[in-house]
Formats: C-alpha cells, structure tokens, sequence
C-alpha cells in the first residue's frame, strides 16, 4: 500500500498559464456587496461565486487578501450576492475598477440587513457572513442564505477567456 505524499508537488507551470487555464472555466458574474457599520457602501464584481448546501442554505465565494474591502467583509455580519443579467456588463466593469466613487447612479434597494441589492439583477442572495477560510492569497467566504430571488427568462452575464459573454441556448 502506497502512502499518500503529505505536500503538494511544486508548480509545472507559470501563474500566466494557471490563469489563463483557469480563464477556460465559464462562469457567471456576480457583485458582492454590503454596508459598512458607518453606512459607507462596498461592492466589488467576483466570478468566484457556488452553492455549497441546500440544507442549511449555504454559498460561498473568494476574495484576495489584499483588497481593499477586506476589512469591511471580514467584520461585517451580512453581504448580498448579486448574479448579473446580460445587460449589466458596465456595472461588472465599473465594479472590477478601481473607480473612486463605484456608486454614483447606481439604482440599488436595501436588504433586509441593509446591504445593497442591485436593481435589474438576476438574483439576489442575502447572507450571513458565516464563516471564512484563509487559502492561499485568498479568503473564502461562506454566506448563510437569509433571503434570496430571482427573475424568470433572464439571459445571465457570463465570463470566459477574459471576454463577457451571455449564453446561447444549445
């Protein structure tokens, strides 16, 4: 019987080429989003998105230990998951941007916990901020599912390749 190695082996590639792989695995495009306890507003666009559990309601997505927002997702009881329609590519980008002021014009409603829902979205989910992992340069996040919906006939916004798309029925 073989032991099984305790370690990984080194890398045979180059984190270009990891990425770029990665890039290969179609995802949707959300926007993570919550309320600060001073009221300030943080969003950011993710594509790192997944259920976990149907029982109890669970979801997770990732963001890099370096984010400026780190502070305000690591501390704060609640955040909202919001899955992008086709027609929210400018809302993806102006979330993924460093911009100074990522709210201005945004149309968003409150949540249930005050974070931020985002109007026109395909669905939201409202989570309890339940647990979080340290990987990596990344931290997983694990929600709670409070409250979540969604919008029937709604063509998603998806990423592949580094390139927005919306998807075509087969």
């Amino acid at each position: 019987m073989m032991t099984p190695p305790r370690k990984a082996r080194p890398p045979a590639f180059s984190s270009r080429e990891f990425r770029a792989s990665l890039g290969m695995f179609a995802t949707g495009v959300t926007i993570v989003t919550a309320r600060t306890a001073t009221g300030e507003l943080v969003g950011l666009t993710a594509n790192s998105f997944n259920s976990v559990s149907l029982d109890p309601p669970l979801v997770l997505w990732s963001l890099g230990r370096a984010a400026g927002s780190m502070h305000a997702f690591s501390t704060g009881s609640h955040y909202a998951i919001n899955i992008l329609a086709a027609d929210q590519k400018a809302l993806a980008e102006r979330f993924a941007a460093r911009e100074p002021d990522r709210w201005t014009g945004v149309d968003f409603s409150d949540g249930v916990a005050g974070s931020p829902l985002l109007a026109g979205a395909a669905a939201t989910f409202e989570c309890f901020n339940r647990s979080r992992y340290e990987e990596g340069d990344h931290v997983i996040f694990v929600g709670e599912v409070e409250r979540c919906c969604h919008r029937d006939g709604v063509s998603p916004l998806l990423f592949h390749g580094g390139r927005f798309y919306t998807e075509h029925p087969l």
